[in-house]
């Protein structure tokens, strides 16, 4: 993506289903479990890196031993850092300490069967250790402590936390994670006391009571009861101090969540690949957390997924399979294949089919399998056209016959990313030209004057990059014109389910509407919207049931935003040509038919939230507040 965007976040969770001995005697380290959790943070070290964070629980452990650890880092490879420090006291040990798992338990930390791993990126400005996840709840009471870890991001905080002081409770801070722990937290006392007046009143002693707790509570009853009023896209992970463990999704399935069992493990990340990698485990026996759902883990071992929520319409978050998820997933770089494969005839049509005059690349390197996919397409049009020529222009000359066997695709290694710029130059015109050297081109791969250039890319969302670096990077090949693609339609409006894109003045598609708008003389379409953002925001967030920014782009079709687009990304001092063009929606679900979340594209958000969020922000835009729509609420 030549503009990068922040993501929220990722997690990883691991039970190990068997005595510590047995990992130390089968794999030969106390470490087994340390070891793959590492493995799994790394293989997700896309989803964050602005900040790491690890907790574990010890089943068992006897009064006076601590039995929650965590550990946090913001250093620049948090993960890394984390784990030296883990294995500090492992390295110390000698080699009778570390086969003696009581021993191991007793005096080394993060050593327990429950380890939950987070990474995060800083976004909304908080970048501090305070806001690095697990977050946790204590309390002497082993059953009340709880840890929570999560990609998520509510869209309904301010109501959320009236709730919790209608409960009688003072939170610390207005956020979305203090929220769902103090949530959470709150069930987890009411169902713990239940069970213990139940048991008080029938004269048991109270370690009899602490017993009884452990046996009988209802993980999904204090899930049900939290998360019903919960709005946007989340994956909760949770441990509890004696031992149950669960990670719930959302009733839309908005955020990814898969997980593994077997008879030594159960095994949770944000991503499937990162679990066959760690686990060697085939794509088939690994399963995705259902949407409304819980994995529910229990002390004893016993794994069951619980309904927790009446599931919604399922929509999945399709920035994850065109951007934020690894490639390496198989249904996802399939997919990303088929995204470029679906562009190819909008290319052609856009080059007047002269493949010999147009040279073929990518950039970023994250759209290098959607190139793929559409060098597969432009392949399958040549081999049609050789047949068609073969058929009705039979016999052939040899100049002709070498010139058919000869047609294929011209493709160039364009643009190679040859170090990360820092912005440590404060004035604007250092820091663009700076910016503007962050490629390095291939000089020679296009004839000047002559070859049109295409470029994919995996989307298009601010085109500032392309307006400040990029696209005068290009034209010193000199082509005649410059075509960039995006694999992604036009992203129109803003996210609040865990994507830091909540400007709407940010998205390149917006302000190309709002230019149309202008010099269209239709600035009333924009007062319009914006009283009906006014009055929308007046209702309760669940009443929000439709999203009145729409209207903006009502009066343009996708092609007439695009040419607007490719005004105002190409820099006036540049010679060649610039066209922008966009996947369309359909052929987006096309490509992929099982994640469906196309909100940021189409408007159509899944929860009421979005549309409260989405008319915050154009308030924001129309009365020039520069911050994030989901920091500001209006009543």
């Amino acid at each position: 993506m030549s503009d990068f965007i922040k993501h929220e976040c990722g997690v990883a969770l691991i039970r190990l289903l068997k005595p510590l001995e047995y990992y130390i005697e089968k794999y030969g380290t106390p470490a087994y479990g340390l070891n793959k959790l590492y493995l799994l943070m790394e293989k997700q070290h896309n989803r964050g890196q602005d900040g790491a964070g690890i907790a574990s629980v010890k089943l068992d452990m006897l009064a006076g031993g601590q039995y929650i650890d965590r550990l946090r880092s913001l250093e620049d490879q948090p993960i890394k850092h984390i784990f030296e420090e883990v294995f500090i006291p492992f390295r110390k040990a000698n080699v009778k300490q570390l086969n003696d798992a009581k021993w191991i338990k007793r005096n080394l930390k993060f050593s327990g069967e429950l380890l939950l791993g987070h990474l995060r990126y800083g976004t909304h400005g908080k970048n501090n250790i305070n806001n690095c996840h697990p977050f946790v709840r204590e309390n002497n009471w082993m059953a009340r402590n709880l840890v929570i870890a999560g990609n998520f991001n509510l869209t309904n905080v301010d109501e959320l936390f009236d709730q919790l002081i209608s409960l009688g409770q003072h939170p610390k801070e207005k956020s979305d994670t203090v929220t769902v722990l103090e949530k959470i937290g709150h069930f987890l006392d009411v169902d713990v006391q239940k069970i213990f007046d139940k048991y008080k009143d029938q004269g048991y002693s109270n370690t009899d009571i602490t017993r009884f707790i452990i046996d009988e509570l209802n993980v999904k009853r204090i899930l049900k009861r939290s998360a019903r009023d919960f709005d946007g896209g989340y994956v909760m992970a949770g441990l509890i101090g004696h031992g149950d463990a669960f990670v719930m999704r959302d009733p839309n399935g908005i955020r990814p969540a898969y997980y593994y069992v077997d008879d030594e493990v159960v095994v949770v990340a944000s991503e499937r690949p990162c679990i066959q990698t760690a686990f060697n485990v085939h794509f088939d026996n690994i399963r995705e957390v259902g949407p409304g759902k819980a994995l529910i883990i229990r002390k004893d071992g016993v794994v069951k997924e619980k309904q927790i929520l009446k599931p919604r319409e399922k929509r999945s978050c399709s920035f994850e399979r065109i951007y934020f998820s690894r490639g390496t997933d198989f249904e996802i770089y399939r997919e990303r294949k088929e995204l470029g494969y679906l562009l190819t005839d909008v290319i052609l049509n856009e080059i007047d089919n002269d493949l010999e005059n147009t040279v073929f690349s990518f950039i970023p390197n994250t759209a290098e399998v959607a190139f793929y996919g559409m060098m597969k397409g432009l392949d399958e049009y040549i081999d049609n056209y050789k047949l068609k020529t073969l058929r009705k222009q039979l016999p052939l000359s040899e100049e002709e016959t070498n010139h058919l066997i000869r047609l294929r695709p011209r493709v160039e290694k364009i643009a190679v990313k040859d170090v990360k710029m820092r912005t440590f130059i404060t004035d604007d015109s250092s820091r663009t030209d700076l910016v503007s050297h962050v490629y390095d081109i291939t000089y020679g791969s296009v004839i000047a004057d002559n070859d049109t250039l295409v470029i994919i890319d995996d989307s298009i969302v601010r085109g500032t990059t392309l307006e400040k670096s990029i696209l005068s990077i290009l034209d010193r090949l000199c082509p005649k014109k410059i075509v960039i693609v995006s694999s992604a339609p036009q992203i129109r409006y803003p996210d609040c389910y865990g994507i830091d894109m909540s400007r709407l003045n940010e998205f390149i598609a917006f302000r190309a509407a709002v230019r149309l708008l202008r010099e269209h003389d239709k600035e009333h379409i924009l007062e319009k919207v914006y009283a009906e953002c006014r009055e929308l925001l007046k209702l309760p967030t669940s009443k929000c049931t439709y999203n009145p920014v729409k209207q903006v782009y009502d009066s343009y079709s996708q092609e007439e935003i695009s040419a607007m687009i490719s005004e105002i990304v190409k820099p006036k001092h540049i010679f060649s040509d610039v066209k922008i063009i966009y996947q369309s929606i359909d052929n987006l679900h096309k490509a992929c038919p099982n994640n469906t979340g196309d909100w940021y594209f189409t408007g159509n958000y899944p929860t009421p939230g979005g549309n409260r969020m989405v008319a915050t922000a154009f308030i924001n835009f129309m009365e020039d507040r520069d911050v994030r729509a989901y920091e500001v609420a209006y009543s």
